[in-house]
């Protein structure tokens, strides 16, 4: 939880001189996040800099830098699953399919996929997911349809939707006295969580996390090894690649739903 950073990210300038490194025709153009990640050549905060395997694929390990590496800490991390536990993921884009991912390699015996489009359902079985639960099919709340498959509730559970429903179900079908869950959607920012207080009385736990609980610099190595080492499949995560001309087809596809991330590529 960088003080320096955290708090700056949409700030567009560097922090030292409070000026953008780029210009058009003598208009400054802004660091997205302050990174600047669309440009062949850049300048970034220190603190934005994780140094990795130089053998790594940047084509590939591009992917880990948010998204993935979020719903994978968010299961790996701060769920922490223990071996043949039972885990219910909440919404099945990339973040989602991340967390099932991390449950795959904890071990977990069963992963219960939660999303309101069906058609995700085939996709997330090459993430370990072995269940699926489309809350549109029930006339009851969710999180009773998942008390009652696994005898009371999941032992952890990953929300990766950002909507307040979703948050709400999943910390209410966890398991009474050990079970866990994490908020890793954003909601918006009129949104309220609001539950009984017995379900916190009753020894449930709720937990939030930025980034699945890496920390970039020093973190994002250890992702990209289990990569290299076979352990974490990035391939499967990357649905669609497009020249920087074509950028916005990339937009397209995730408006649609259609593909879990697209790789933009600098040359045409």
């Amino acid at each position: 939880m960088c003080d320096l950073l955290r708090i700056n990210t949409d700030r567009g300038v560097m922090l030292n001189d409070g000026k953008s490194r780029f210009s058009i025709n003598g208009k400054p153009i802004y660091h997205f996040v302050g990174t600047s990640t669309f440009s062949e050549y850049t300048v970034i905060h220190v603190g934005c800099l994780a140094k990795i395997n130089p053998l790594a694929p940047l084509d590939k390990v591009c992917v880990l830098s948010c998204g993935i590496s979020t719903g994978l800490g968010a299961t790996l991390n701060v769920a922490k699953p223990a071996k043949g536990s039972t885990v219910a993921v909440f919404g099945l884009g990339a973040v989602g399919l991340a967390a099932a991912e991390g449950a795959r390699i904890a071990g977990a015996s069963r992963i219960i996929g939660v999303d309101l489009n069906s058609n995700r359902f085939e996709e997330a079985k090459k993430f370990g997911a072995t269940e699926f639960v489309n809350p549109k099919d029930y006339n009851k709340p969710v999180q009773e349809v998942i008390a009652e498959m696994t005898n009371g509730g999941v032992d952890r559970s990953v929300e990766c939707t950002g909507n307040i429903d979703a948050m709400i179900s999943a910390f209410e079908c966890v398991h009474d006295g050990w079970g866990v869950a994490v908020l890793v959607g954003v909601p918006h920012k009129d949104a309220v969580f609001k539950t009984h207080p017995m379900n916190l009385l009753n020894e449930r736990t709720l937990k939030g996390t930025f980034f699945g609980n890496y920390k970039p610099r020093s973190d994002l190595p250890s992702v990209v090894e289990k990569y290299m080492s076979k352990e974490l499949e990035v391939e499967k995560f990357i649905t669609h690649t497009v020249p920087f001309s074509e950028i916005n087809k990339a937009f397209e596809y995730m408006l649609r739903g259609e593909g879990l991330r697209c790789i933009i590529r600098m040359e045409e």
